[in-house]
């Protein structure tokens, strides 16, 4: 049979092949524990392979474990203690899982408090953008008294939660962030093979890493509303003198709204990678929560209620800011062309006042040019003349008979042609050259 070789083959086949095998679940027992950690590098944009790797390395080399490329984009290792613990890079965060296998559990504890140094995590200083404890447990019967699982778990919060996986396990949590700073989830499994444990255990986890990341867009938009509201503010002022101003005042004009514009530009270029990326998480959240296959638990919001009354909003608010600031750039695009409109036009009158100024005086020139040229004739013909007398004098000197007025007179009208028509030919010559 054909095989396809390497040098036929796109240089890029196998890497996206790969890509849908990337980062896959693990399998997770029932009962285990897991602790969840996302982190954002503060110097993700400058380096992000060392930055996401250099956590991960020190880590490991703590528990002496083989340190991976830097190039890589997911790891997995174990710790002391049996604890498995997998670290995966994202464009903007780097996360990390550590599961341990426990006895049935009466609480969601760290699942490896020996893999969290506290100095360790220290050095994530501003970083955390997620922290969850979450728990595989098997229940009997846990239907009858939600409430008591709030006590146990949850220290008596209300809960969000619902039946998940078509019936084979039910996914509950409070979405508050404990003394400890980490949030608390419980997964209560009633019939799913490791795998898929696994499988929707991350998505859980994926429903809280990517509900952070869309809401990180609603301080950027509150940031932005007092701006846009003096930039409006100053945009209508604007208006409102463009209406009476004059051409005078029309450069002023537009040197304060092309300034305006600019810092209005640079503002948007800012927050828009933050609000195009909020899109996207926030779409992703909607795709995990749809995979969940929710059915409700009587009394409690389901993950796609509270996402709608609680995420949705925010997502919302954000989205204006943007449609705002994108309608603020246009008006100010159409204020600046319309004053640029008026200043060509009083521009363009300008130079036609200016052109008709020239045709005068090039009339005034050529009628100058004119006189000047019938002087210039005289001129010639008077000095010419002269010299034929002279010349008629001197030959009848020579005993020739000449009558010297008579030769003079004569000479006039032969020497004024030539030198009108020697004048006018180097005036044509002039102009054809000034015109090439």
């Amino acid at each position: 049979m054909p095989e396809i070789q390497a040098a036929i083959e796109h240089p890029e086949r196998r890497q996206l092949n790969d890509e849908v095998h990337a980062r896959p679940p693990d399998n997770l027992p029932t009962p285990c524990a897991l602790t969840y950690v996302a982190r954002m590098p503060k110097e993700t944009r400058k380096s992000p392979q060392g930055v996401a790797t250099a956590m991960l390395e020190d880590l490991l080399r703590r528990y002496e474990t083989d340190v991976p490329p830097a190039d890589v984009k997911h790891y997995t290792a174990t710790l002391d203690g049996g604890v498995r613990m997998r670290w995966e890079r994202h464009t903007e965060y780097s996360r990390y899982t550590f599961v341990s296998a426990t006895e049935p559990l009466d609480s969601i504890p760290a699942a490896a408090d020996v893999s969290l140094p506290a100095d360790w995590l220290g050095q994530m200083r501003g970083e955390i953008l997620v922290g969850v404890h979450a728990a595989v447990v098997e229940i009997d019967n846990w239907q009858d008294d939600v409430d008591a699982l709030s006590r146990r778990y949850f220290d008596g919060n209300t809960l969000i939660g619902s039946i998940v996986a078509d019936g084979r396990a039910a996914a509950l949590t409070d979405l508050r962030i404990g003394p400890d700073g980490f949030s608390r989830l419980l997964l209560i499994n009633d019939g799913m093979p490791e795998p898929q444990a696994g499988r929707f255990m991350q998505r859980l986890l994926e429903v809280e890493t990517y509900r952070m990341m869309a809401l990180l867009a609603l301080p950027v938009a509150q940031q932005l509303m007092p701006a846009l509201d003096d930039v409006e503010q100053e945009l209508t002022a604007i208006g409102e003198a463009l209406v009476d101003a004059g051409a005078q005042q029309e450069p002023e004009l537009l040197d304060r709204i092309t300034r305006l514009s600019a810092s209005t530009q640079h503002s948007h270029l800012r927050s828009n990678y933050r609000f195009a990326a909020s899109d996207a998480y926030y779409e992703i959240v909607l795709q995990r929560i749809s995979e969940l296959r929710e059915q409700r638990i009587l009394g409690l919001q389901t993950f796609e209620e509270f996402t709608t009354r609680r995420l949705t909003p925010a997502v919302k608010t954000y989205r204006a800011v943007s449609k705002r600031q994108q309608s603020i750039l246009e008006q100010m695009a159409r204020a600046t062309k319309l004053l640029s409109t008026r200043i060509d036009v009083e521009r363009q009158r300008q130079n036609q006042s200016l052109l008709a100024s020239m045709n005068r005086r090039v009339k005034a020139q050529l009628r100058l040019q004119a006189t000047v040229e019938g002087l210039s004739v005289a001129a010639v013909t008077y000095y010419l003349v002269g010299l034929v007398g002279t010349l008629a004098q001197g030959v009848a000197a020579m005993g020739v008979p000449l009558h010297k007025e008579l030769v003079m007179g004569a000479s006039i009208p032969v020497i004024a042609a030539t030198a009108y028509l020697g004048i006018r030919r180097l005036r044509r010559k002039i102009e054809a050259e000034g015109s090439d």
